[in-house]
């Protein structure tokens, strides 16, 4: 009994200090702004920082306005059938079955609308899925119920965790992002290509970022690709969610995203390979002969 609590024990201040030394490793990224966050009682989407989220508002906005026309056109043929064609005011109804021309009309139109609508939406979907070369390459892994990112370039990993409510200030949080903000966030660089890898190492897992217009399914056994490039002039945090029924503790999957400038983004990697075993820069590694 002694001997499993002093293990129990030894690995708990094990894990204390990996997470303080999560924590640590991102000291010199404090005093971003929260960009990417969900507002009470606010509608709309979140501020765009990439131009795949700009081309998603600007598809969503001409569907909409396409939308409501249709729907006031319907209201509008709905109104006139009500007070010209009811049984006081035609006392005489039409014994017609068939019209030619409407019936045209009514397939035409809708496949006029259609491929509008596609000529605008699939340039959009390409984009998203066109992987360009990768500036930064980062791995995502779905858990139950927490995110591992790999940044396999600079050869390391480390777990994201969500933060409790007693844990928000010590990470510069305030307490209406508890359920938002993890202990480790994933660094990005502003101006660059950062592709995605995403996967899941149980369950299915999805990882969307609604500020950058981007989301992917983590399943188990397959490697996903997704991309995206945060605006320059856009540094700050970002807070996104597990958008997949993934168990019990779903809701409690944040994702945290910390865009910074280049250098920042530099500058980060050095503290980042020292706290999470990377390859040191500058290092070079013999290969075996």
């Amino acid at each position: 009994m002694r001997i499993s609590t002093l293990l129990s024990g030894l690995w708990a201040a094990g894990a204390t200090g990996l997470m303080a030394s999560a924590a640590m490793a991102q000291d010199g990224l404090n005093g971003l702004k929260v960009i990417g966050q969900p507002t009470q009682g606010a509608m709309g989407y979140q501020p765009a920082a990439t131009e795949l989220a700009r081309d998603m508002h600007g598809l969503d906005n001409m569907i909409l306005v396409i939308i409501a026309a249709i729907t006031a056109f319907v209201v509008l043929l709905l109104a006139i059938v009500i007070l010209r064609y009811n049984g006081r005011m035609n006392k005489t109804p039409a014994t017609f079955t068939h019209h030619s021309p409407i019936e045209v009309a009514w397939t035409i139109v809708p496949i006029i609308i259609l491929v509008f609508i596609g000529a605008f939406s699939l340039p959009v979907l390409f984009k998203q899925l066109e992987i360009p070369e990768a500036d930064v390459t980062i791995k995502i892994t779905g858990n139950q119920w927490y995110w591992t990112y790999e940044y396999p370039d600079q050869e390391f990993v480390f777990d994201s965790y969500l933060l409790q409510k007693d844990e928000l200030a010590a990470h510069g949080y305030t307490p209406d992002q508890y359920l938002l903000a993890t202990d480790t966030a994933m660094v990005v660089p502003t101006g660059r290509n950062v592709v995605i890898q995403v996967t899941g190492s149980d369950v299915i897992h999805s990882w969307a970022m609604p500020a950058f217009g981007v989301k992917q399914d983590a399943v188990p056994g397959r490697l996903a690709e997704m991309w995206f490039k945060v605006d320059e002039g856009m540094e700050g945090i970002y807070f996104g969610q597990c958008s997949e029924l993934c168990g019990k503790d779903h809701a409690y999957m944040p994702i945290t995203v910390k865009a910074v400038t280049p250098a920042q983004y530099d500058a980060w990697l050095v503290r980042a390979r020292a706290q999470f075993a990377g390859v040191p820069q500058n290092v070079t590694v013999a290969s075996a002969q």
